[in-house]
């Protein structure tokens, strides 16, 4: 064997060595890259790759410094999530992110709080609810606006909603967001029917007041036959009678601003109690205060609040019960909550709707403006009075101050 050829052989096993060195590098190179991209996709990034061996200790190297990278990304994604979250959930506005199969991906704490639910996985839990909220939260489409209404424990609500579409990955999401406009509402009523009772009124009276005025004129007169002063008398007890109707009307429109101070609310609510006892005997109707939480104290007009809770002790009594329980507590954002509870007639369905709109009564004798009136002196005091139960067991009204 010559040398030229010796050189040769030696040359052609070093190639192939180094080929085959070069492949299998290569393959665990890309063996590597692989799981490292598996790991990364399934968010899984406790690995690394060792640097201490001198043969791929700079491939490895470079490995580990995206993983570094991406895990750093990920941290800040985390921090930012919640960061974002304590932001939209100290925001007035309820926030929901529903997927096309109804889950909810996400919603905020207001969305949970104006819904009354403890959690919302899935919009079919608003059936409940109410059926016309799922139905809003069903079909309510990109750009659209609804109102929806429905009951919880603080009474009648109403929200406007919003969606808006945005695509998520592969995946295309609603984002409905919803405010309540409940207040905005009953106020907007309210000053429309005061504005109607001040024009009603001043009407009735500009009218009605001379003809009492005349008629009393005309009756001192002595030489008015007997049948004419029967007719005179007549006239101006009618007057005297419509104007006091209609005076009556008239505190509607000019509830006196509450003068407000603290009390202890059990006071109140046995002097209440003690002021209907007789007509609660004469009924066969027992009334009772429970106390939930210790020594409340309420800041408010003890006049008006009385005013308020008799003329529902009252209404119970009106509606044959024979149990009214006054409950009073302070829930965990500090409201006091006063419920009053009678196991009388219920309020129908149809009326419930209406029991605050002055005028309104389902009683014979009935004027319409007790509910009202109360309505309006919670607003001066910047709660609210709610219809929050009434079905075959029991009727609750629950009075909320903030």
């Amino acid at each position: 064997m010559t040398s030229s050829t010796v050189i040769l052989i030696v040359l052609g096993a070093i190639l192939i060595s180094s080929a085959i060195t070069s492949f299998v590098t290569s393959r665990k190179m890309r063996a590597k890259v692989a799981y490292m991209l598996d790991a990364l996709e399934d968010k899984e990034l406790n690995f690394r790759f060792d640097e201490r061996r001198l043969r791929g200790r700079k491939f490895n190297r470079t490995l580990n410094r995206l993983r570094n990278i991406f895990d750093k990304e990920r941290h800040e994604i985390i921090e930012q999530e919640k960061y974002f979250g304590l932001m939209l959930d100290h925001v007035k506005t309820g926030i929901a992110v529903v997927e096309k199969d109804g889950r909810v991906a996400y919603c905020n704490n207001t969305a949970l709080n104006l819904l009354g639910i403890a959690t919302f996985g899935h919009i079919r839990q608003l059936r409940s609810v109410s059926d016309s909220l799922y139905e809003s939260f069903q079909t309510i489409a990109d750009g659209n606006e609804e109102r929806a209404s429905y009951y919880n424990e603080s009474g009648k609500m109403t929200i406007s909603l919003t969606a808006s579409e945005a695509t998520i990955g592969k995946d295309t999401v609603r984002i409905i967001a919803f405010n309540d406009i409940s207040s905005e509402i009953a106020e907007n009523e309210q000053q429309s029917w005061s504005k109607l009772i001040r024009v009603l009124t001043h009407e009735i009276m500009n009218t009605i007041t001379p003809i009492a005025s005349l008629s009393d004129t005309l009756l001192g007169f002595d030489d008015i036959s007997g049948e004419i002063k029967n007719g005179l008398s007549t006239i101006s007890e009618s007057s005297k009678g419509l104007i006091k109707f209609v005076d009556s009307y008239r505190n509607l429109t000019r509830v006196a601003p509450p003068v407000k101070k603290a009390f202890y609310f059990r006071e109140l609510a046995e002097r209440v109690i003690s002021l209907t006892r007789e007509q609660a005997v004469i009924s066969g109707t027992v009334c009772t205060y429970e106390e939930l939480s210790e020594d409340i104290i309420l800041y408010a007009d003890e006049g008006q609040i009385t005013q308020i809770l008799i003329n529902l002790v009252k209404n119970a009594v009106q509606a044959e019960a024979k149990n009214i329980g006054i409950t009073a507590e302070i829930n965990p954002s500090e409201h006091i909550i006063i419920n009053v509870t009678n196991d009388g007639h219920p309020i129908s369905k149809e009326s419930q709707d209406e029991i605050f709109v002055p005028f309104f009564t389902t009683k014979q004798e009935g004027t319409g403006i007790g509910l009202s009136l109360s309505r309006q002196i919670m607003r001066l005091h910047n709660g609210t009075l709610s219809l929050t139960r009434s079905d075959a067991s029991s009727t609750v009204f629950t009075l909320i101050f903030k």
